[in-house]
C-alpha cells in the first residue's frame, strides 16, 4: 500500500520545539524529493520545507533559519525539526512527494500557544 503517515504534532507554548516525522511505505523513498506542507485555518497549503533525493533542502522564508528537513532513507522517513515555534505556525502539516503527489493524509495537528 503506498501511505504517508504524519506523527509527532502537538500543543507547545510559543519558543518551544516540536519533531515531526512522515513514514512512507509503497514506493521507492530514496529516489523522491519529499516536501513538508502546512495548512492553517482559512488558508491555502503552503510548502514549507523540501528535501531531495541527494538531500539538498529548501525553506520557505517564514521557517528560515528555525526548521530543519532531513530524511532517513533506511528508515523510509523524512523528518521536520521545528525550533523556536511561533503562534503563526499553527496549522496542520503534511508530508508528500514533490513529484506525483499522493493522496492528502490526515496530517498531524501542530498548535503553538502564546
Amino acid at each position: 500500500q503506498v501511505q504517508l503517515v504524519e506523527s509527532g504534532g502537538g500543543l507547545v507554548q510559543a519558543g518551544g520545539s516540536l519533531r515531526l516525522s512522515c513514514a512512507a511505505s509503497g514506493i521507492i523513498f530514496s529516489i523522491n524529493a519529499m516536501g513538508w506542507y502546512r495548512q492553517a485555518p482559512g488558508k491555502q497549503r503552503e510548502l514549507v520545507a523540501k528535501i531531495t533525493s541527494g538531500g539538498i533542502t529548501q525553506y520557505d522564508d517564514s521557517v528560515k533559519d528555525r526548521f530543519t528537513i532531513s530524511r532517513n532513507n533506511a528508515k523510509k522517513t523524512v523528518y521536520l525539526q521545528m525550533n523556536s515555534l511561533k503562534p503563526e505556525d499553527t496549522a496542520v502539516y503534511y508530508c508528500n512527494l514533490m513529484f506525483n503527489y499522493l493522496p492528502w493524509g490526515q496530517g498531524t495537528q501542530v498548535t503553538v500557544s502564546s
